[in-house]
């Protein structure tokens, strides 16, 4: 009779969850034991980490990835970078070890009474299987959650169960499958079309979702089909659609009034795989101008439910964008045109660069190809400034605007594409809450560029203090930090660049494994 450990290890292999990201304890080396030569572990050192770097495979790859906690303490440590995750809609498949089960009911050391409680409200399911016997077909159940729902799920296991016998149903879950039709229907096809087709002035809002389903040469087309303005939904977390396009008009402002604002004329806003809309800064006003009608189409059903205006339609927005694009009466197409020109790098007064000199230089310094993985939230203008971003899977952000994602997020990037340039552009204030990836980095020689702008303080806190009326408030600042020692010591080679012309150099360099280039860049607003 196999063990629950053996038929679980084989459910995994056959669904392709063979990379485990983890920090394990003494409750998960029961669950590692064994683990078939073509699976790989990656080691991160804290908890945070490693959800960041398994966050970032999994968006890169658009596949779920089994993520390895240790119980209660290591999932909690976890869970802020789990918002980021929920919020991009990652399929994270959590697994968590459990006391032993005699062990539970006592709150013996390493157990957790209600262990599924802790991550309930974060998750899209979470579960403790009742019996061992029930092991594999619960661990089937996360991965098929994280699939359908696109969003994290949890399985604590007490681990004793994994050397249990499994009984003669558990080798049923090998050969399940789940899959899911998400295509509109005749009639919602008809509908959606004839809407756009009669709209006299539409606009498109593209989410990151488009991106993270593959569709962005798909959006393109769509949006030269129309011939309308497209901007990018507020929050980005992924960039759905080239930033220098003639029809882009940028990413919304996240907050109601200027959203509404940018809407003004428009008789229709067509928003896909978007939620309606992701504010941030309290700036009330109308959800939408007078005479402007907005219908969501997205998987995520509970967006389009807490939507407060329009119309939503439940379905694959790659699935709508194929029924527009196949419909006759929904425009004729219009010459794409030249990108827009990118404006002279403004230039810093006093010490540091100014972080378009910064972006600048990435721009023309690394190959076109690259993927961006951003955490610098103090110069957001600066980058759309600056960046020519034309290639799917190109941008990469905090979705919940936690920070932790940037370092982690670029390593697990970096190690799901090991054939296209990955660079982490990091803000020396976020870069110290998932730091420990650089050693992964440099055990897994990944080959990864961290440019990391060091300005000395929080500086999208020191704006958001401007903007509450609060500019006195304390704990901005953060001095003395050099990253370039710091790297160093988890074996990443660095470098401390003074200049452009250093950091251009330092840049046309193809190094094999990880490196790190830190330069001093002025205070700037992230809007």
């Amino acid at each position: 009779m196999p063990s629950v450990r053996r038929v679980s290890h084989a459910f995994l292999e056959r669904q392709g969850l063979t990379t485990v990201f983890g920090n394990p304890g003494s409750n998960e080396l029961p669950f590692l034991a064994g683990l078939p030569d073509g699976f790989r572990y990656v080691l991160g050192l804290h908890e945070g980490a490693v959800v960041g770097m398994a966050d970032g495979y999994a968006q890169a790859t658009g596949r779920p990835v089994l993520v390895n906690l240790h119980a209660a303490s290591g999932s909690g440590n976890a869970m802020g970078a789990l918002t980021n995750a929920v919020a991009s809609r990652t399929p994270l498949v959590v697994v968590a070890g459990q006391q032993v089960r005699p062990a539970i009911g006592l709150e013996a050391n390493l157990a957790s009474v209600d262990a599924p409680a802790l991550m309930k409200p974060l998750v899209g399911w979470a579960a403790e299987p009742a019996c061992a016997a029930d092991v594999p077909r619960a661990l089937a159940q996360a991965v098929f959650e994280a699939r359908l729902q696109r969003r994290p799920t949890y399985l604590s296991v007490p681990y004793d169960d994994w050397s249990a016998d499994a009984d003669d149903n558990a080798r049923a879950v090998l050969d399940r499958r789940v899959l899911r039709a998400a295509v509109p229907g005749g009639e919602q096809g008809r509908w959606l079309a004839e809407e756009v087709a009669s709209a006299a002035r539409p606009a498109l809002v593209l989410g990151g979702d488009i991106d993270s389903a593959g569709r962005f040469d798909d959006a393109v087309r769509l949006a030269e089909r129309l011939g309308c303005p497209v901007w990018a939904a507020p929050s980005l977390f992924r960039l759905p659609f080239p930033n220098r396009h003639p029809l882009f008009r940028g990413v919304l402002p996240a907050g109601i009034a200027p959203v509404a604002e940018a809407f003004e004329g428009h008789d229709l806003v067509l928003v896909l795989g978007a939620p309606v809309f992701r504010y941030h800064e309290h700036l009330p006003g109308r959800y939408l101008p007078a005479g402007t009608r907005l219908i969501q189409v997205t998987e995520d059903a509970s967006a389009a439910a807490r939507a407060p205006v329009g119309e939503a339609l439940v379905a694959d927005p790659g699935a709508v964008i194929d029924v527009l694009l196949a419909s006759p009466g929904t425009g004729s197409g219009t010459p794409a045109g030249a990108p827009l020109p990118v404006p002279e790098p403004v230039t810093a007064e006093g010490p540091g660069l100014h972080p378009e000199e910064v972006f600048a230089a990435l721009r023309e310094e690394l190959p076109e190809d690259t993927a961006y993985v951003v955490e610098s939230t103090s110069t957001n203008a600066a980058w759309w400034r600056q960046m020519d971003l034309r290639r799917p899977g190109s941008y990469y952000f905090p979705a919940a605007g936690g920070l932790g994602f940037g370092l982690p997020g670029a390593v697990g990037v970096a190690m799901a594409q090991p054939g296209r340039p990955v660079a982490g552009v990091i803000g020396d204030g976020s870069a110290n809450y998932g730091i420990t990836a650089l050693w992964t980095a440099a055990q897994h020689r990944v080959p990864l560029t961290v440019v990391l702008l060091r300005n000395g303080t929080y500086g999208a806190l020191r704006w958001f203090g401007g903007l509450l009326g609060v500019p006195d408030a304390p704990g901005t600042d953060i001095p003395g930090l050099d990253f370039t020692r710091i790297a160093e010591g988890y074996g990443v080679r660095a470098q401390h660049v003074g200049g452009v012309a250093e950091l251009r150099a330092a840049l046309a360099e193809r190094p094999e494994g990880p490196r790190l280039i830190q330069v001093d860049t002025a205070l700037t607003t992230p809007s």
